[in-house]
């Protein structure tokens, strides 16, 4: 109670209790509480069981709680202006109240207290407005309509004519007291909300473009107002009885007990007040929010506490749900999405909405080139909008359900399965309608249809598309798994690729390349397999050799295409030419380390020997100083080729047999299990080819230096590839020296070869040669092991661990460790004598 009110309650009690006396002769009143029910609703009503025999007193008290100040009362209705006091003149306190003498017990004609308040009002010139003229505008409010005494009008100021307020017209000889229009303006609320919401009704049923969703709410709205209906008729029926009865008992002294009040229509609408408040929050939401983000904004209320507020908002989700279900139904037993008006919480990008997956099956021509990749319409024809996504269903949930829709339309549309009907009848043998009032049951649905059309999926992609033999021929043939094809394959392309690029002939490198194919065990793979690889040439600049512009390609279409992406295949490329150009490197030190070892055990040893005459002494003493000196460097030289084949060898075994291997063991253990939906697929192969990638270029992640190691791997093989040059020079002196040794025996048995002046002047210029092919053999040589050097040191600070190992295996010998710190102190002495000169 107010403070206000609450002095005036005081002042009674003090003058009800305030002596023994008093106590005596005033009996107390006692009031008893009578609990009724309405729709559900709980209504506590005092009763006064014993009459008050200080009735002057009470109806002062009485008269003070109406009289009260209105800005205190509290306010039921946000959007309604509190109405002010009425203008019109009012009398005093006292002149409402008849006298003391003449509501002193009852009047000797039997009429009640209330009846005398009535006629005392009326003969004071000041009656109020009847309770029957009241409730008919209150009812008439309850339909958003002004009545006689009532009026619902715009609020000055504002446009959108959304904000209303009461105004009540007092007759000139009858007034509404304070406590009645506080009781109308609460009643009022329902009628605002009502207009509202019925507002919102109208505009849906010509609205074209309102979403399905919206159409199902409004549909729903309807319903309740029907009831709304119903129940403001039967409010009206009530009144009218009332009316009667009164008519009727107008000669009888007592009150009338039956018919509508102002306090029982409040009782009646207090349910629906409710109800008014729900739908009127929905219909708020629907101006920002659509589809599945208003099925959330009304899942939210399911989480108030008051039971009521949870039966409604389940029974409306139940109802709005309904085109949410029917897509979601659609979706993940067809693959079919069905929303024309963007409410589903998978959305189709319009670029992508005519396009299927696939052309014609194992076509390589230019229209299969042309359209889109398999993976593009994967990944970007169908997107996951998380703000349509309702809060009942979980992102987790939603993202399985994204994908069992997908899977079934890439089965359906790229696979071209005939089968994926019967894939259908599998997830919808129960023939369960998907509904709101059964989460559990969708959560079941869900992960069944989820299994099914993954696995259906990998049994497609496995079975019938062959996708294990594809990734297997990369790895054999494009990864160089196959020794004895890329040896075959080597030998065959060599003659070719040491032309111009510019001369190069593609049907000499398709010719060499089946050549290898037949040679070796590649002919025992599948013929599908076989027609896909194919040699072409890179764009090649001038300058440029047939090594450098050669590669090896694997063709794929779809729906191979989806995992095998154009970047993927990109990215096989890249492998391919790092591992051939090792091969190439490796191929060639091999044969330079043959022939000189087969050579030295013939020709390539110059021993000097005093068996030449004396006029042959000079040319003997010079014969005797070159065999020392080319036995010497021939040793230094068959080292640096040993280092060479050792750094190559290493590299090679350390990418097929450490990375390439052990990544394939996981990919394939993954593949087995079949676990996961396309995109899991697709994620474990990337892994698989970015880590092999990575692993084998020894590529950073810091940025600027990505390549720092793999740069110097390269030069490495170039400076392995001009030293095989340089030794091929000093091969090719060798052989003249060969040659003129046996001239100079020739000469001292009296076998007459070339003229003396001719091959004096080529001896001279032979020397100055040797001279030039020597120092190119130390720089090559000492420029490889600078290279590999730091590779070797360098990979044991690399961010993966298998690189690191690499460095192990490079140096466990610590041999280049010694050479460091050799080289070292190479530096510091030459700085040292470089400050001394």
């Amino acid at each position: 109670m107010p403070d206000h009110l609450e002095q005036p309650h005081r002042e009674l009690q003090r003058r009800r209790f305030g002596s023994s006396r008093e106590r005596h002769e005033a009996p107390i009143t006692t009031n008893s509480i009578a609990i009724s029910h309405y729709y559900g609703a709980t209504v506590y009503e005092f009763a006064v069981t014993e009459a008050v025999s200080r009735k002057h007193s009470t109806l002062l008290f009485l008269h003070s709680l109406s009289a009260s100040n209105s800005s205190n009362a509290q306010t039921f209705l946000p959007n309604f202006q509190q109405p002010a006091p009425s203008q019109a003149k009012r009398p005093k306190q006292n002149g409402f109240l008849p006298p003391a003498s003449q509501i002193k017990g009852h009047d000797r004609t039997g009429k009640s207290k209330a009846q005398i308040l009535r006629e005392y009002r009326s003969k004071t010139g000041h009656p109020h407005v009847s309770e029957d003229l009241l409730v008919r505008d209150s009812l008439y409010l309850l339909q958003g309509i002004s009545g006689k005494y009532v009026h619902l009008a715009n609020v000055p100021g504002d446009a959108s004519d959304e904000k209303k307020t009461l105004v009540f017209k007092e007759a000139s000889n009858a007034i509404i007291p304070e406590s009645t229009r506080e009781l109308i303006h609460k009643l009022s609320e329902l009628g605002y909300l009502y207009t509202r919401v019925a507002a919102f009704v109208q505009a849906g049923e010509t609205n074209r473009s309102m979403g399905l969703i919206k159409q199902s709410l409004c549909h729903h709205l309807q319903a309740q107002l029907t009831e709304y209906y119903r129940i403001v008729a039967v409010l009206e029926s009530q009144m009218a009885q009332g009316v009667a009865v009164e008519d009727s008992s107008s000669g009888r002294s007592e009150d009338r007990d039956t018919g509508l009040t102002l306090r029982r229509l409040e009782v009646w609408i207090e349910e629906w007040r409710l109800r008014m408040r729900m739908m009127s929050v929905c219909v708020e939401g629907c101006k920002d929010t659509s589809g599945g983000a208003l099925v959330s904004l009304i899942h939210a209320y399911t989480d108030n506490g008051d039971p009521f507020v949870r039966q409604f908002t389940d029974d409306l989700l139940e109802e709005v749900s309904k085109p949410f279900f029917g897509t979601l139904h659609r979706w993940i037993y067809s693959g079919d999405l069905h929303d024309p008006f963007l409410e589903f919480f998978v959305g189709i990008d319009p670029a992508f909405e005519d396009q299927q997956y696939a052309a014609a099956v194992n076509s390589f021509d230019d229209e299969s080139k042309a359209r889109e990749g398999g993976l593009s319409l994967w990944q970007s024809k169908y997107a996951f909008r998380k703000e349509m996504l309702p809060r009942f269903v979980g992102e987790d949930f939603g993202r399985k359900i994204f994908s069992t829709g997908k899977s079934l339309n890439f089965i359906r549309y790229s696979c071209q399965d005939s089968d994926w009907i019967s894939s259908r009848n599998k997830l919808d043998t129960s023939g369960r309608v998907l509904k709101y009032s059964d989460i559990t049951g969708l959560e079941r649905s869900i992960d069944t249809a989820y299994q099914v059309a993954s696995q259906r999926l990998y049994d497609v992609l496995f079975e019938k598309f062959r996708l294990m033999d594809h990734l297997l021929a990369l790895k054999h043939y494009l990864l160089l798994g196959h020794g004895d094809f890329a040896e075959a394959l080597l030998e065959a392309m060599t003659p070719y690729l040491g032309k111009a690029a510019n001369n190069l002939q593609r049907h000499k490198l398709t010719s060499s390349l089946e050549t290898a194919i037949r040679a070796t065990n590649a002919q025992l793979d599948p013929p599908d397999v076989l027609r896909r690889l194919d040699a072409r040439m890179l764009e090649f600049t001038h300058g440029e050799i047939g090594w450098d512009v050669f590669t090896l390609e694997y063709k794929v279409d779809a729906p191979i295409d989806t995992v095998l992406d154009p970047e993927s295949m990109r990215k096989y490329l890249r492998l391919f030419g790092h591992l051939w150009r090792m091969k190439r490197v490796d191929s060639a030190l091999s044969a330079c380390w043959m022939k000189i070892t087969s050579g030295s055990r013939t020709f390539l040893q110059l021993p000097g020997d005093a068996r030449y005459s004396s006029s042959n002494f000079q040319y003997a003493k010079i014969m005797q100083f070159d065999g020392a000196e080319l036995e010497g460097h021939w040793h230094q030289a068959r080292i640096a080729i040993s280092e060479m084949i050792f750094f190559v060898r290493q590299l090679q075994t350390y990418c097929h047999s450490v990375v390439i291997e052990v990544l394939w063991k996981k990919l394939s253990e993954f593949l087995t299990k079949k676990e996961g939906d396309l995109d899991s697929l697709i994620q474990a192969h990337r892994e698989y080819l970015d880590r092999t990638l990575t692993k084998i270029l020894l590529l950073r992640h810091r940025q600027g230096k990505e390549e720092q190691y793999l740069g110097q791997v390269r030069e490495a093989f170039q400076f392995a590839l001009l030293f095989i040059e340089a030794i091929d020079s000093l091969y090719n002196h060798s052989l003249n020296e060969a040659a003129r040794r046996d001239t100079a025996k020739d000469q001292a048995r009296g076998v007459i070869t070339t003229p003396d002046n001719s091959d004096n002047t080529r001896r001279a210029l032979d020397s100055d040669n040797l001279s030039r092919i020597l120092r190119r053999i130390r720089e090559y040589s000492k420029d490889f092991s600078e290279r590999a050097l730091h590779v070797a040191v360098g990979v044991q600070n690399h961010e993966d661990g298998d690189c690191k190992f690499l460095g192990m295996m490079l140096a466990f010998s610590d041999f280049y460790s010694n050479k460091r710190l050799k080289m070292k102190g190479e530096q510091a002495v030459s700085v040292a004598v470089s400050e001394r000169a």
